[in-house]
């Protein structure tokens, strides 16, 4: 007896921040890490703005409970992992909406990582001042 699936899924990176979506049918809460968004961004309102983005897109602002869990990186950083996990979940419950989440460029993972700090530099590329004397 196969169960019902009750919420989709979707995962999302950015930097070393790692995002975990889970959308349930609902009236369009959304907690991070057991906190209202706006509680946990601090009620930076273009950041809430940011993370609503991919439901605005497909137009589901009000049919979905979004629950997410969020671990590394920082804030800005996590915004971006959670905006692409709540675009990854949007998928899988409607393929349909893939080609204006696309266009919209929320499935498209950012690349750009911290640099490692090579030896004898004092960071990733800065070196010691030369002196001529």
């Amino acid at each position: 007896m196969p169960t019902e699936k009750k919420y989709d899924y979707g995962l999302g990176r950015r930097k070393s921040a790692t995002a975990r979506a889970r959308l349930i049918k609902g009236k369009g809460v959304i907690t991070i890490n057991g906190k209202t968004a706006a509680e946990y961004l601090s009620d930076n309102k273009t950041l809430l703005a940011e993370i609503t983005d991919p439901l605005a897109v497909a137009g589901k602002q009000t049919e979905f409970d979004v629950s997410v869990l969020v671990r590394g990186g920082g804030l800005s950083g996590q915004v971006d992992a959670i905006k692409m996990a709540i675009a990854k979940a949007i998928i899988v419950g409607a393929p349909d909406l893939r080609a204006p989440l696309k266009k919209a460029e929320l499935l498209r993972r950012d690349p750009r990582e911290k640099e490692r700090k090579k030896y004898g530099l004092r960071s990733a590329r800065k070196r010691e001042q030369y002196s001529k004397r």
